[in-house]
């Protein structure tokens, strides 16, 4: 076997892969031996006709299909390891056959590679710093949370509906004077200003008296999911059946011993200690996105639709994960905003083009900086991590995934990166 590898359009490569007669006529004989049992000749039992018969009667290109395939699956992924240096599969290749002669069988396998990304320039520029901080109102509002998690509901029978209340109800929407698909129910348990429904329509069922019955005008959103109702007024006729409100806790020692505090106020320390350190994590998150957004708009890479599609797939499965948590299957979903899989999946193609770039950008940065975890490095992690479960470093080192330590790895990385752009490029800092 020989091969020839030449770069082709849109990163991707040919590689041209050479057999000898010898080799294909010993892949033939072996996907004869394999295949032979499928076939019955006149005279021979099933499975024992000699393969010149059997190539007789159905043609002498019977077993090529199969032989190409093994030859090229056996030879592939050493051509692979071999050319590891110089490209990465990103993705399947598509095979075609050149030729089949007394000479030689010539293969050609078109793979998507990883591409070469131009960054422009990645140090002095202006970038926007992101800072967020924590104030009083946080944490009051993260403990009324809190509390409205450990409140008592009640039925509701002497007032008007009220934020927050759960109202159950029943409702008839309409565009035009006529029913829409899904614009209907009954029994409906809807709280109160939490955003669940149309923009509007909550605020309407604010006031209502149980018993009562009101039309309620709305506007869909320009961006909703169903095509058909997008920026259209609609109107939906509502039933207050039922109100459920809640009494919350009374925020004394008591509550917070049980929520693993002391006192109030070693409760309130608590909440803002871990709404800093949300913060933090948010600050440097979205600091590090501004850097390769910015980066990025200087960047320019044929990324193969390979890899493109991978984000899409990827994006994909973590909204089906999203709805799968609020109890909404995906294909009803998609059978409600009217799209097939494969058409709601073009909606995450900008963001996944987006993503791939930022990947690349990162990768290609590391790579020419010269950036190295060293081992203390991923030993003092890897020991953060033991100590936050309580096991020993050793122990719990013993136990990992080789994944997880190239993840440990790859994670210092790129922080690395990450405190060398900042500190080589204009940090604008935006307060939050």
């Amino acid at each position: 076997m020989k091969y020839n590898v030449t770069p082709a359009e849109k990163s991707t490569v040919k590689i041209e892969i050479t057999f000898t007669p010898e080799e294909f006529a010993a892949a033939n004989d072996k996907a004869y031996v394999r295949n032979r049992g499928k076939f019955t000749v006149n005279g021979f039992r099933k499975g024992k006709a000699p393969k010149h018969v059997l190539e007789m009667y159905y043609g002498k290109g019977l077993f090529y299909e199969d032989a190409l395939n093994d030859l090229f699956n056996d030879n592939y992924p050493e051509i692979l390891t071999a050319e590891k240096d110089n490209f990465t599969p990103v993705g399947d290749p598509s095979l075609s056959v050149e030729e089949i002669s007394e000479e030689k069988v010539v293969l050609t396998a078109t793979t998507p590679v990883k591409p070469d990304v131009q960054i422009e320039k990645y140090t002095g520029i202006k970038i926007q710093k992101y800072e967020y901080t924590v104030t009083d109102e946080d944490v009051d509002k993260d403990i009324e949370g809190t509390r409205e998690r450990f409140a008592q509901s009640v039925e509701v029978t002497d007032r008007p509906a009220q934020l927050t209340d759960v109202a159950n109800i029943d409702f008839v929407g309409k565009t035009d004077g006529k029913e829409f698909e899904g614009g209907s129910a009954k029994g409906f348990d809807l709280t109160l200003g939490s955003g669940q429904f149309i923009a509007g329509f909550e605020d309407q069922v604010v006031g209502m008296n149980i018993g009562e019955t009101k039309d309620i005008d709305v506007t869909f959103p320009e961006d909703y999911q169903a095509e058909d109702l997008k920026g259209k007024p609609a109107v939906f006729t509502v039933t207050l059946n039922k109100l459920t409100g809640k009494i919350l806790p009374a925020l004394d020692d008591e509550f917070a011993k049980k929520l693993g505090s002391d006192t109030v106020d070693a409760y309130k320390a608590k909440v803002r200690e871990r709404l800093e350190k949300n913060a933090a994590s948010r600050s440097l998150n979205e600091t590090e996105n501004s850097i390769i957004t910015e980066i990025a708009k200087g960047a320019t890479a044929e990324i193969p639709d390979a890899m493109i599609e991978k984000q899409e797939e990827y994006s994909m499965q973590r909204m089906e994960y999203s709805l799968m948590y609020q109890g909404i299957r995906l294909d009803d979903y998609l059978k409600y905003v009217g799209q097939t899989r494969d058409e709601y999946k073009k909606n995450f193609e900008e963001e996944a083009r987006r993503t791939v770039l930022h990947q690349l950008i990162v990768e290609k940065l590391i790579k020419e900086l010269n950036i190295e975890a060293t081992q203390e490095e991923i030993d003092a992690k890897v020991a953060e991590q033991a100590a936050s479960v309580g096991k020993e470093a050793e122990e719990y080192k013993k136990n990992m995934d080789p994944r997880q330590l190239e993840y440990i790895e790859g994670d210092i990385k790129v922080t690395k990166l990450f405190d060398y752009l900042q500190a080589n490029n204009e940090m604008v800092a935006e307060a939050k």
